[in-house]
């Protein structure tokens, strides 16, 4: 009966993303329904419609995209099964949720692998990206390129952040991913995974201290608003995904797929102009409207709680090989 209703639940997303595209279908002979947690404006919703344009130009009108982004057609988690079933199309999603289901996305995902934001453009643009892109082959999905999330960092709404023992007992929010909520416990703190909707009215009401992103989502999100302190530990620089539905995949020519390929790894650049910019635009903001930042850390202590973390999830020969050539990466 579960099963049932779900798949009820996925033929009416259908339907009324279908509907909801009747206009767009008109002007090209496909349009590929996308899904964004991000609102109108974010660095990742604009760089899939420009990608959009570009596919649009490159086919003749042939294929088209549309962004539904706030969350339109559900939160992350959600919206992965429904790219997985081709109820959805293309799906910007970061690496976190996909930690429990495809263990490729764990190295990149593991906390303060990454030594700067350059260093994992380095990584994701070469070959270890492109394995771990493959690898989401197996699950229904075909992985398209990887886009920026900045580097991640705790904000809480009780008091500053100034060593790792200032974290005790404090309860974040993190995304659906095991690894995680092992994160967040290893440096003494409460792991509380829940929807990026949910975030806000948790903070408010004291359900939790606090969460962890980086700075245009603190800022787009209204979060800085019930969340006055923001501590710079950059634990994480997590890249975002852009995956397109296998379905949707195999229902496409070989030409197509070509231009899809290629529209989506055209679009990275412009999409990491698009985040640094806004990056600045952010920060200068947070700091206008006055919330405390604490910079300077020492991070030694926190790269050294990672330890039992590292220990957990990397445990293949494959996925320790993986972390060796990501540190080796100049």
């Amino acid at each position: 009966m579960t099963h049932l209703k779900s798949l009820a639940a996925l033929l009416a997303s259908a339907a009324i993303a279908t509907v909801a595209l009747a206009p767009a279908a008109l002007a090209c002979e496909r349009t590929l329904r996308s899904s964004d947690t991000h609102p109108e404006g974010y660095p990742t919703v604009e760089a899939v419609q420009y990608m959009g344009k570009l596919l649009e130009e490159r086919t003749g009108g042939a294929l088209c995209i549309e962004v539904f982004h706030s969350a339109q057609l559900g939160e992350e988690k959600d919206t992965i099964e429904q790219t997985q079933f081709g109820v959805i199309d293309m799906n910007r999603v970061s690496l976190g949720p996909f930690n429990n289901m495809i263990p490729e996305t764990q190295v990149p995902s593991l906390p303060y692998i990454f030594r700067s934001v350059e260093h994992m453009h380095h990584v994701m643009d070469g070959p270890i990206g492109d394995e771990i892109l493959a690898a989401f082959a197996d699950h229904d999905l075909i992985g398209l390129a990887f886009y920026d999330a900045g580097a991640r960092s705790f904000y809480n709404s009780q008091h500053p952040i100034q060593a790792m023992s200032d974290l005790k007992g404090m309860k974040f929010r993190v995304m659906q991913s095991d690894l995680f909520v092992d994160m967040v416990d290893a440096l003494g703190a409460n792991a509380t995974p829940m929807p990026y909707g949910e975030v806000y009215s948790s903070i408010q009401t004291g359900v939790i201290d606090g969460a962890e992103n980086n700075w245009p989502s603190y800022d787009s999100s209204g979060h800085f608003e019930v969340a006055r302190h923001y501590t710079l530990d950059q634990h994480l620089i997590v890249p975002e995904v852009l995956v397109i539905s296998k379905k949707t995949w195999d229902g496409l020519s070989d030409e197509d797929r070509q231009a899809v390929r290629a529209a989506a790894k055209d679009s990275v650049p412009h999409m990491r102009e698009l985040w640094a910019a806004r990056e600045a635009e952010s920060e200068a903001k947070m700091r206008e409207a006055g919330v405390e930042i604490v910079t300077g850390i020492d991070k030694t202590p926190f790269i050294e709680a990672m330890v039992p973390v590292y220990e957990k999830y990397v445990t293949s020969d494959k996925l320790k090989d993986m972390v060796t050539r990501i540190q080796a990466t100049e």
